[in-house]
């Protein structure tokens, strides 16, 4: 007897990784397989969700790994993303992560940006990173083809002005993608920033490797960007978006 897989189910009230923003009809889960099968192998499986509004949603399959797309968001919800993000497109679509475990993490947020990759380049939209805040038009992804994983395509690093002690801050985001805590730092005042933008997006990538936020006290050697990385303090953010963690490093 053949056991059929049940599709995987999206966590509760689960947030998208990103919202797409297009003029038009959306396209079929088709042109999806297709664009996806000519860009990176393939094979794409597409499976419908069950309900009245499979039409516009599906399970987007690549060998272990699998994305949900909403194709097309119902119109209030369009508008409020319209105004929220101050666009001018009338139509929004979602890539979502569905449950997976945490050994799959890496690929599937890669799959999940391959396709807001795709839907952005099949539509002429833009893709919304919703854990950067990051707007990626088509000439933005012709520059970010994602071939294979890399921090800087999934994660950002800000600097933020000095406070109030004369310390310049650098902070990720993009971390919580993987379920970790986002990363903070602290430099003088008057320093280049890119140095050390460029080290903690590399650290970034070490962790995401690693798969697990360090405790505070913890020092981690990472030899293979030539430093060791302590963990000083844990605190919480709020922002719009709701409360975010971060772990301020130092090496």
């Amino acid at each position: 007897m053949k056991i059929r897989r049940k599709a995987a189910k999206l966590p509760p009230s689960a947030p998208p990784l990103y919202i797409v923003g297009f003029r038009g009809a959306p396209p079929a889960p088709e042109e999806f397989a297709v664009w996806f099968d000519l860009e990176y192998g393939g094979p794409l499986r597409i499976q419908a969700d069950p309900g009245p509004s499979s039409a516009a949603s599906f399970r987007a399959t690549h060998g272990p790994w699998e994305v949900a797309i909403r194709l097309l968001l119902p119109a209030a919800d369009a508008e409020g993303w319209k105004e929220s993000l101050a666009w001018g497109h009338p139509n929004a679509g979602q890539v979502l992560l569905t449950r997976t475990s945490p050994n799959k993490t890496i690929d599937v947020v890669l799959h999940a940006a391959r396709l807001a990759r795709g839907f952005t380049l099949l539509t002429g939209g833009t893709a919304y990173d919703l854990r950067t805040q990051t707007y990626l038009n088509p000439s933005d992804w012709q520059d970010r083809t994602l071939a294979q994983f890399a921090a800087r395509d999934h994660v950002t690093v800000e600097q933020a002005d000095a406070d109030e002690t004369g310390r310049e801050r650098f902070y990720t985001k993009g971390l919580a993608k993987f379920g970790l805590d986002e990363l903070e730092v602290f430099r003088p005042m008057g320093l280049s920033g890119r140095p050390t933008s460029e080290r903690l997006t590399d650290i970034a990538e070490e962790i995401i490797r690693l798969g697990q936020s360090l405790k505070v006290g913890a020092s981690l050697p990472l030899p293979a960007i030539g430093l060791t990385l302590s963990v000083t303090k844990h605190r919480t953010v709020p922002s719009a978006e709701g409360p975010v963690a971060f772990r301020e490093v130092a090496w």
